[in-house]
């Protein structure tokens, strides 16, 4: 599975953690970026994780320092369901319920053992459809 990654500059070292991990488990990464820590745009790289999730209908992570810039930016895409995760419960619940089709990481309020757990858990989750399906169906505009 191919899963594409956006960060701003907050974001890159738990960025770089995370792809290690993913690529060490056999996903492959599509890395939108940014790539140093010098002060940059986080929608520059929300939209471009939520343009290949929306055309590949796959799962993706963004990250920035408290997860709600950049959150906010992929779920102005129609086609995007993003749940900005604290816990991996929060993260299970998302994919479960909401079938949430992008996750947010808060990289500033997070360790990254937690990051990396409720990563895991979001991408190893399933949608339970039924009447979240009917729930779901419901959020578009």
């Amino acid at each position: 599975m191919l899963i594409p990654i956006g960060c701003d500059h907050a974001g890159v070292e738990l960025k770089e953690i995370v792809k290690t991990h993913l690529i060490n488990k056999g996903f492959e990464v599509e890395d939108y970026g940014t790539h140093g820590p010098d002060s940059v745009d986080y929608p520059d790289f929300g939209h471009k994780v939520a343009n290949h999730v929306t055309e590949a209908k796959g799962l993706g992570i963004v990250i920035c320092g408290s997860g709600n810039g950049i959150n906010m930016t992929v779920n102005k895409h129609q086609e995007i369901r993003s749940a900005l995760c604290w816990t991996a419960e929060i993260a299970a619940l998302a994919r479960q319920h909401n079938d949430a089709n992008i996750i947010a990481v808060p990289a500033r309020f997070v360790s990254t053992e937690l990051a990396l757990e409720m990563i895991d858990t979001f991408l190893s989750t399933d949608f339970e459809g039924g009447r979240h399906g009917r729930r779901v169906d419901k959020i578009s505009c």
